[in-house]
């Protein structure tokens, strides 16, 4: 399996996906995931904080995954597309209101991140062989110019 960084705008591919399959739903199988994670914040100078503040402090990050797959899994690629929101420093109390890994709709995932701009987002590709990664590689095409199937009759 080859995995590689795609290129191409995570909202562009988003909303053309997001069409083109509520004109043809058993195009893709889309799932979508939002984990909430705590973490310590990182000794930096530029937060003068000492080791009693860094202690009571931790910093929360909501990072959501989408990965796209043909319906038919022998196709042999997944795109999957990762958003990073960093909420900043939060203290105990607030650690008790994270929660684990939800699932989220496709939907939910395009307004919370894609439209808002919220986080940091990256997309990346897997191909199990050259085959794949042509096909991969056309339905990016498409994506880019937007040309969509049910469009082209």
């Amino acid at each position: 399996m080859e995995t590689y960084p795609v290129d191409l705008d995570a909202g562009q591919i988003v909303r053309w996906v997001l069409a083109e399959q509520r004109e043809a739903p058993s195009t893709f199988r889309i799932t979508a995931l939002r984990t909430t994670e705590v973490r310590d914040i990182p000794l930096r100078n530029e937060f003068r904080l000492g080791d009693e503040e860094r202690e009571d402090l931790s910093e929360v990050a909501t990072v959501a995954t989408m990965e796209i797959e043909p319906f038919h899994s022998a196709e042999g690629w997944k795109l999957t597309i990762v958003a990073e929101d960093e909420a900043g420093p939060r203290t105990p109390t607030t650690r008790a209101m994270i929660g684990g890994e939800t699932e989220m709709d496709p939907e939910a995932f395009y307004r919370d991140f894609v439209a808002s701009g919220r986080g940091c987002m990256n997309v990346t590709a897997e191909v199990e062989g050259p085959t794949a990664k042509t096909r991969l590689t056309r339905l990016l095409e498409r994506i880019e110019t937007d040309r969509h199937a049910h469009r082209e009759g």
